[in-house]
């Protein structure tokens, strides 16, 4: 059985260096000597050194690993600008928000969400299991899982978080907002004839644009597809598309009056 110790070592260096390297003001040992810029470039550097470390796990050939590290070093700005869009959903997305630097010091769905950008670009190169790994870790801290293989659009916001499941094969547009215990799963898994089950198949839902989905919705199934603009009400449970536009609601029952549409 192949070693593995000090991989988790690693892939937490690499979300810790992300967020330093990211946003320089914020997190990371503080130096009165270095400016920002400066100290972006530093962290920059100490992410791709500890990508390289946990790559190499996986990867023998040093040559794939320098092309990955140079890959992953050319994205990084698109990363970090796509991070920008969801601070700024975040802020004009909730009231309670006083400051962009709140969201960035405060916010979990922020983290797993920028993790998240960063995972998905080593899952697009193929990189075995790091992605995963981040993904989880950022899960245990923030109880947001989102898989490393989910496509997400600019704008996007996850408010307070706990709960939330998304996953491998969902896409979600631009400008999407989700509230806690949210579920973008499968609806069912089909098997090989010795029951073992199918790899590799669209499972998850697809989410379009400005959409909002509310606390508690399950939506499931890999032919789902959310309509642009629609709105899923709080503890829905959804197998089938929805039009663009539409509000899909529960009924809930109202002793004072009787039955009635739930208010979203």
């Amino acid at each position: 059985m192949k070693n593995y110790i000090g991989l988790p070592e690693s892939v937490s260096k690499i979300i810790s260096h992300f967020f330093a390297a990211c946003f320089p003001l914020h997190f990371g040992q503080y130096n009165r000597f270095i400016d920002e810029e400066r100290k972006r470039e530093v962290e920059t550097t100490k992410v791709m050194e500890a990508l390289a470390d946990a790559a190499a796990y996986f990867l023998d050939d040093e040559n794939q690993i320098k092309e990955l590290i140079t890959e992953v070093r050319k994205r990084l700005p698109d990363i970090r600008k796509v991070i920008d869009t969801d601070i700024q959903a975040a802020y004009e997305g909730d009231p309670a928000a006083k400051s962009t630097d709140e969201i960035i010091l405060s916010y979990p769905g922020f983290r797993a969400i920028s993790v998240h950008r960063l995972a998905h670009e080593l899952y697009l190169l193929k990189l075995p299991v790091v992605p995963r790994m981040l993904s989880e870790e950022m899960h245990s801290v923030t109880g947001i899982d989102i898989h490393p293989g989910a496509t997400i659009g600019n704008y996007f916001f996850i408010d307070h978080g706990t709960g939330v499941v998304i996953g491998e094969t969902t896409t979600i547009g631009e400008h999407v907002k989700l509230y806690q215990h949210v579920t973008l799963g499968a609806k069912s898994f089909e098997a090989n004839e010795d029951g073992t089950l199918v790899k590799g198949l669209k499972r998850h839902p697809d989410i379009g644009d400005r959409v909002v989905i509310y606390a508690g919705a399950t939506i499931l199934g890999g032919n789902t597809r959310i309509g642009d603009g629609a709105v899923i009400g709080g503890n829905t449970w959804i197998t089938s598309s929805v039009d663009p536009g539409e509000t899909v609601t529960i009924r809930i029952y109202d002793h004072n009056k009787g039955v009635r549409e739930e208010d979203v």
